[in-house]
């Protein structure tokens, strides 16, 4: 049992045998037996509890010259003592309000992000069949020489249409699996854009310590939420690119953002790490690169 609570309650039982003639103490300590014996608020505001106790024995056993006053204050006390049981049980109950969002929050992410990458694998297979078919008939109309050139046509759009259905679906996975990778880290991810060479995210300049090759707070939470990104649907390899008119700072910026990402759970050997020497600018100070 709570030490606050035990104290309480031995209150209660001392209090109870002195108010047993004064009218006001035994209806404020009707009050609290009320309370305490509420099956949800009973352990509630303990502290505010053992002070209402105490304000009712002094009320019991106050001098007739100071009974007005131990009388209002063993009523705030009792009425504090009331308010703070039931403000205490709505923070608890709010508290585990936001635990069970959160959770259902975390349950819909990655059950988009599955459907998601299903539904990526889907369209590769298709991807694959396509080119196949596509390889079948380019040798088709090689014999065909009057209509190749119509074929071909044909077969690039077919091609370019897999291709764009394909790209947005990659598109919509990395954006739930985003979702999901700032759930679990309870960071942001920095921002990112597709291009050639993969998914690039772009490290701002606040993300390092001024003139040194440190990460900041800021940097470090930027830097779990990538690793917990990159874990999500089995990513490729990953590049690290730090700038900065300094080559060696530049390189301890780049190593500093790799061991950030395998402090949080990705394996050393699916990264490279380089700097460059190159103006660092406000928003990109460092890349990191996935490719696809």
């Amino acid at each position: 049992m709570n030490k606050t609570v035990l104290i309480a309650c031995l209150l209660l039982a001392a209090t109870a045998a002195r108010a047993a003639d004064d009218p006001d103490a035994l209806r404020l300590q009707a009050r609290m037996g009320v309370l305490r014996g509420d099956p949800s608020l009973g352990r509630m505001a303990a502290f505010e509890q053992m002070e209402a106790q105490q304000a009712i024995a002094a009320l019991a056993d106050a001098r007739r010259s100071e009974r007005a006053g131990a009388l209002y204050l063993a009523e705030r006390r009792v009425e504090i003592a009331e308010n703070a049981a039931v403000a205490e049980a709505a923070r608890r109950e709010l508290d585990s309000l936001d635990r069970q969002h959160n959770a259902l929050l975390l349950r819909a992410a990655r059950r988009d992000a599955e459907r998601a990458r299903q539904e990526a694998e889907r369209l590769r297979i298709q991807s694959q069949i396509q080119a196949e078919e596509t390889e079948r008939l380019r040798l088709e109309a090689e014999a065909e020489a009057a209509a190749r050139s119509d074929a071909e046509q044909a077969l690039s759009t077919v091609a370019g249409k897999q291709t764009a259905q394909l790209s947005a679906a990659r598109r919509k996975e990395a954006a739930l699996a985003r979702q999901e990778a700032e759930l679990v880290s309870g960071a942001k991810l920095p921002p990112s854009s597709f291009e050639s060479r993969g998914e690039v995210f772009a490290l701002p300049a606040a993300g390092f310590a001024s003139g040194k090759g440190a990460l900041t707070p800021e940097g470090k939470a930027a830097a779990s939420a990538l690793a917990a990104y990159l874990q999500i649907g089995k990513r490729g390899n990953v590049r690290v690119q730090a700038f900065d008119q300094d080559a060696k700072r530049a390189q301890a910026r780049a190593d500093a953002v790799k061991a950030a990402l395998v402090a949080g759970g990705m394996p050393a050997a699916r990264i490279q790490a380089a700097g460059r020497r190159a103006a660092a600018t406000p928003q990109v100070a460092a890349e990191v690169v996935v490719a696809q």
